[in-house]
């Protein structure tokens, strides 16, 4: 069984920073691509920042130069530097991962259980 659990999230005034984690554990083989994703009220989710096994990254152009998204591969762990901090930011945060549990098994989906980050103005 694998488990993606987010922390980090929380209230903050505009200009502000936020730093989330998200811990992959289980029966981890390997992990592929790992993201974050976000809800605001009433609207879908939509991806945020993506971080391959490699490094290599891609964001979403609201967050572009604001956000960034880094992993540490030895404790299967992804985080989301949150900066410059906008009221529209504000929404749940989803950890996603693209997670292979064991040799013989392919890639599968994995979804935190959210956590909210509220930007006041």
């Amino acid at each position: 069984q694998v488990q993606l659990v987010e922390s980090g999230g929380g209230l903050v005034q505009a200009g502000g920073s936020l730093r989330l984690s998200c811990a992959a554990s289980g029966t981890i083989f390997s992990i592929n691509t790992m993201d974050w994703y976000r809800q605001a009220p009433g609207k879908q989710r939509e991806l945020v920042a993506t971080i391959t096994s490699g490094g290599s990254t891609n964001y979403a152009d609201s967050v572009k130069g604001r956000f960034i998204i880094s992993r540490d591969n030895a404790k299967n762990t992804v985080y989301l530097q949150m900066n410059s901090l906008k009221p529209e930011d504000t929404a749940v945060y989803y950890c996603h991962g693209a997670v292979r549990p064991l040799p013989i098994t392919g890639f599968r989906d994995y979804w935190g259980q959210g956590t909210q980050v509220t930007v006041s103005s």
